[in-house]
């Protein structure tokens, strides 16, 4: 394939269908490749067409979502993840724990993983014997994880549990992904972390509600994504980009097809969390994922079907599931179950929790994935 020769609809195209049947039954994929392939060229029309094969091939199963409310942060992590002890305990087997939190920044705890949080997923560990191989890592938009972890009190927790190490996502091993940008309509180089790939880890991605000034909601998925890309020292964070060595913006695919076309392609490849674990206490709402405001849902969502999961908090969210172009993407290629009525809920009536969140700005801009791609 000449990469050079790809114009942006060709690359969308090619790429999305080329991951989403790495996805596919074989059933599935001979559907696909029956009738050539896609000659749609908007990613609406690309994305019905790859609805209906799927919906034509693929069995439909129901996922468990595990929601709990209360005022105890650590206890409804806990409880939350009770209904999937046996489950949970068979995926983990031999594997080592990886827990992956979300510190957008390390020094504004709305914008972080609460520690109390993961607290409650550590105890939850304890109880199936599973806590004495635990790595809990991390890579900020800046800085160094460690500074987090100090100032929202991860350190304390680590001492608290013996099998618990701390580390630094930025200096594991990489392996080197191609990430689609729409601003030349080439694949890039991103370094992402191997810890975050291997099979032998079973990761969870203990993420917040919140808002999102690019793709409208970020939740259990996207902190596994964005959080893998690497920076080494020297990469600091300016008005309009970074400055030093970060693949960060990469993974952005410089506008709102690259970033929704991006999250999806990268869960293909394996970069998703095996359990999530979504805090919903107090989440973020208006210019999230940093500069928002608090707004309090008393909620955490727990689920081995992480797009289960995350579909369940954009609906807590009081968000038009229907407006994520990412999540659409990965249940379109049936990454897991997105459909609500195929939701079996655990816990209390989720319409009795739905607290709509203020939406960033910009929201029309955000919503261009759904329109037709041109080029320039």
């Amino acid at each position: 394939m000449n990469y050079n020769a790809l114009d942006r609809r060709s690359f969308l195209k090619t790429s999305l269908l080329g991951g989403a049947a790495l996805a596919l039954p074989w059933s599935a994929t001979r559907a696909l490749a029956g009738g050539g392939g896609f000659r749609t060229d908007t990613p609406a029309q690309s994305a019905a067409a790859l609805k209906a094969a799927l919906e034509a091939n693929l069995v439909k199963t129901t996922s468990r979502v595990s929601l709990t409310t209360g005022e105890d942060r650590t206890d409804m992590a806990f409880q939350a993840l009770k209904p999937f002890a046996k489950e949970i305990t068979a995926a983990i087997g031999n594997k080592r724990v990886v827990i992956k939190p979300n510190f957008l920044v390390t020094n504004k705890q709305l914008a972080a993983t609460d520690a109390r949080n993961v607290e409650g997923i550590l105890e939850f560990l304890k109880s199936i014997g599973k806590a004495d191989n635990v790595l809990i890592t991390e890579s900020p938009s800046q800085g160094k994880a460690q500074v987090g972890y100090v100032n929202y009190g991860y350190d304390k927790l680590a001492a608290k549990y013996p099998g618990v190490k701390l580390g630094e996502l930025d200096d594991d091993e990489i392996e080197t992904l191609w990430l689609y940008s729409e601003k030349d309509s080439h694949p890039h180089p991103c370094r992402v972390s191997k810890t975050l790939l291997d099979p032998n880890n079973f990761v969870i991605s203990p993420a917040k509600l919140k808002t999102h000034d690019r793709v409208i909601a970020t939740l259990s998925l996207k902190n596994i994504v964005l959080g893998s890309a690497i920076k080494r020292a020297g990469s600091e964070r300016a008005e309009g980009g970074y400055i030093g060595d970060s693949d960060k913006p990469t993974m952005h695919g410089g506008g709102i097809y690259g970033i929704n076309f991006n999250l999806c392609q990268l869960a293909l490849r394996g970069l998703h969390p095996h359990l999530a674990v979504i805090d919903g206490y107090e989440g973020m709402e208006g210019q999230g994922p940093g500069n928002g405001t608090p707004i309090l849902s008393r909620v955490c969502v727990a689920s081995l079907d992480w797009l289960a999961a995350d579909r369940v908090g954009v609906e807590l969210m009081g968000i038009d599931f229907s407006k994520i172009g990412y999540l659409n993407y990965c249940a379109q290629a049936g990454m897991g179950q997105a459909d609500l009525t195929k939701i079996e809920i655990a816990g209390p009536a989720l319409k009795d929790y739905i607290k709509p969140y203020k939406m960033p700005g910009g929201l029309e801009k955000m919503l261009g994935w759904q329109k037709p791609v041109t080029t320039s």
